[in-house]
């Protein structure tokens, strides 16, 4: 592997050039649209580029099954959410022996289980907010729990379902949206700060990138609507912060077992302490998304970024 050297052109060109690479979006979650959006502009990268690519719509067995027949020689994976992000696909994929970009199965899965992820990032000495997860919607919240709070599905992905709730009159509704979203709820201590994130590359943290968004959090609108926040890249902080945060980040990515890319989102509260809010194990590569924005501030350009995810998933299986 690379360990998020560069790459020279012609190491990649000839290891892809004559390759079939299936690019796998849609999806079946709450982040369909969004997954065609990425795994669109993943698609006329690789065009861009010259290599043998087309684009795959998983939306049932169906899918699947052509996708076997086909037998691509690597799996770029822009499947967010539910069957995409939860080690389902890689399973499929693990099955079919055909390598795939991001992580394997379980660090998909424990990534995307947002209560199991915190309790190995505690326990291996990372910091992260209090939490409680409720797994009956009849299970009561403990009285203990202090307002505000950060109300969320524990599997979903892109803040789907997600209430702050300022006032305890608020929890009720916001507990009620949670639930349609998942069969298991999680309730986490508010920690106040700015919003930073830190994409990680093949084990390397990418620059760190602040994130201001024009609503209340970086929710949903604030992620895919061109215009509705802003990246700053590198964020701004005392320089030591930065490397915290990158060697945090790289921590998490390591803690959790993933591999390739991922992107590993903090709050850095007063005084410059940092929480780990979540491991995203297959981050949006949208023309809003952070990930892209990091590399290319490294020098990385969207082209050269897919097909070195590509490339280290032909390497992993080599």
């Amino acid at each position: 592997m690379s360990n998020g050297k560069k790459i020279s052109t012609a190491v990649w060109q000839r290891r892809l050039g004559q390759k079939k690479i299936a690019v796998l979006m849609g999806g079946i979650s709450a982040e369909r649209e969004i997954s065609l959006r990425s795994g669109k502009m993943v698609c006329d990268a690789f065009k861009r580029l010259g290599l043998k690519v087309w684009g795959v719509d998983i939306r049932g067995w169906k899918d699947l099954v052509a996708l076997e027949r086909r037998r691509p020689d690597v799996a770029l994976l822009c499947l967010h959410g539910t069957g995409g992000e939860d080690g389902a696909i890689q399973g499929v994929l693990e099955w079919m022996r055909v390598p795939y970009t991001g992580s394997d199965i379980l660090a998909s899965a424990l990534a995307m289980d947002k209560a199991r992820s915190k309790e190995i990032l505690k326990r291996a000495g990372l910091p992260t907010a209090p939490w409680v997860l409720l797994q009956e919607k009849n299970e009561r919240v403990p009285g203990s729990f202090t307002i505000p709070c950060v109300v969320k599905p524990n599997r979903q992905g892109s803040t789907v379902g997600i209430t702050i709730v300022k006032q305890r009159s608020q929890l009720t509704a916001a507990l009620r949206l949670a639930w349609k979203h998942d069969s298991q709820v999680m309730i986490e201590k508010f920690c106040p700060g700015r919003e930073i994130t830190v994409g990680i590359l093949n084990g390397r943290a990418l620059p760190v990138v602040e994130i201001i968004p024009r609503n209340e959090f970086y929710d949903f609108a604030s992620k895919y609507v061109p215009g509705m926040s802003e990246h700053i890249i590198p964020a701004r902080m005392p320089a030591s912060h930065l490397k915290e945060a990158q060697r945090l980040a790289e921590a998490a990515h390591r803690a959790l077992g993933c591999r390739g890319v991922s992107r590993v989102d903090l709050i850095v509260g007063h005084g410059g302490r940092m929480d780990i809010l979540e491991v995203n194990t297959l981050p949006g590569m949208t023309a809003t998304s952070l990930l892209p924005d990091a590399a290319r501030h490294a020098g990385i350009g969207f082209e050269e970024l897919v097909a070195r995810m590509a490339y280290e998933a032909l390497e992993d299986k080599a």
